[in-house]
């Protein structure tokens, strides 16, 4: 078995997510850094459910400050069959798509974390601009436990 394969069967996405109450403003509150996200700060997603059968995904940030030239770009997110609506696909540029699971989310949709199967990718995300420390600290061992490099974390920038 490929390392690759035993990672994508060690990663569980949540059982199932209301896209309805998932949909709305998210803030970034820590990430693995990628490069497609370089100098951003401020970072937001906004999940918008259409009728077409797909998510709209708007992410925000401004570049190289709090204050900084605002940056913004619109894709789409399209849910994986028989997922409960956990793992998702998105799309930026046609016609690549990057794996989007939903690995933890709060039962009252305060916070999620978001990771890719490869381990590579991760965005702790919250409904509110700043959390809770000691939330924050629970998220970071159960992301550890589930074989993230926590090293590589990040906290974003918000005001």
């Amino acid at each position: 078995m490929s390392t690759a394969t035993s990672l994508a069967q060690t990663l569980q996405a949540v059982p199932y997510v209301d896209l309805k109450k998932y949909a709305g403003k998210w803030y970034e509150i820590a990430s693995f850094p990628q490069s497609f996200q370089k100098g951003c700060n401020c970072t937001t997603a906004e999940y918008t459910v259409t009728d077409k059968g797909y998510v709209t995904v708007e992410n925000r940030c401004n570049k190289d400050s709090v204050t900084g030239k605002p940056s913004y770009i619109k894709g789409k997110a399209f849910v994986d069959e028989n997922s409960g609506n956990a793992k998702l696909k998105v799309q930026f540029f046609w016609p690549f798509k990057g794996k989007y699971w939903i690995i933890e989310l709060a039962d009252d949709y305060s916070y999620a974390v978001v990771g890719h199967p490869n381990k590579k990718y991760l965005w702790i995300l919250s409904r509110t601009p700043v959390m809770n420390g000691t939330l924050y600290q629970q998220i970071i061992s159960r992301v550890k436990e589930k074989g993230f490099d926590i090293s590589k974390i990040k906290t974003t920038l918000q005001v």
